[in-house]
């Protein structure tokens, strides 16, 4: 019996398949595809504060997560401060620590359930058993999940570009401004106020 089984009004298997398939997931995939792959998933319930992983952790990385109930919150440390800044919250239907299934490097950041969750978790050991039993299945699956890295890195690029834009737009507003200094003190004339009238003489 599959472990998802547990859900009287519809089994959670077949919950956790259809939100592997949507559009915050992978879409690419078809439903029958999401069925075989979350028969390799490992459910999990999580009370509210669990830390899925945190930034830096470069152990035991090479898992993702399907999120089915609940929030799960994704913070990353910024230079200068105490406290992470969260970078977004993510629902139902939400995958994260993807990247740690293809190459179980350090994480990027760290990932708390933020409200109690039902997640679905697929490790690497058991993303080879899916490609071993049915290759095709987890080849649309490898493909999947590299256009979602792909998607990933596109909307990444686009954000530092509209960052260097904004960086670009306010150091020339700067520029002008320090420039316009510059040229009303030089054309203030000795015993001439700013405006251009003489100043009284003592």
């Amino acid at each position: 019996m599959s472990p998802f089984s547990d859900n009287p009004e519809m089994p959670a298997e077949e919950i956790a398949a259809r939100l592997l398939v949507t559009a915050s997931a992978m879409d690419d995939l078809s439903i029958p595809d999401g069925f075989r792959i979350v028969s390799y998933m490992r459910p999990r319930r999580l009370p509210a504060g669990t830390v899925l992983f945190t930034e830096g952790d470069a152990k035991k990385n090479d898992f993702m997560v399907l999120v089915m109930e609940g929030d799960v919150s994704v913070e990353r440390a910024m230079a200068g401060h105490k406290d992470n800044m969260v970078v977004s919250v993510m629902g139902p239907g939400s995958i994260v620590g993807e990247m740690g299934v293809l190459d179980g490097a350090p994480r990027s950041a760290t990932c708390t359930a933020t409200t109690d969750a039902v997640v679905a978790i697929l490790t690497r050991t058991a993303l080879m058993r899916l490609l071993r039993d049915h290759p095709k299945v987890g080849s649309r699956f490898l493909l999947a999940l590299s256009k979602r890295l792909a998607d990933h890195l596109r909307a990444t690029t686009r954000k530092l570009n509209t960052f260097a834009q904004m960086n670009k737009t306010l150091q020339e507003e700067l520029n002008l401004v320090l420039h316009g200094r510059t040229v009303l003190k030089s054309d203030v004339k000795p015993g001439s106020s700013p405006d251009g009238k003489d100043l009284p003489t003592f």
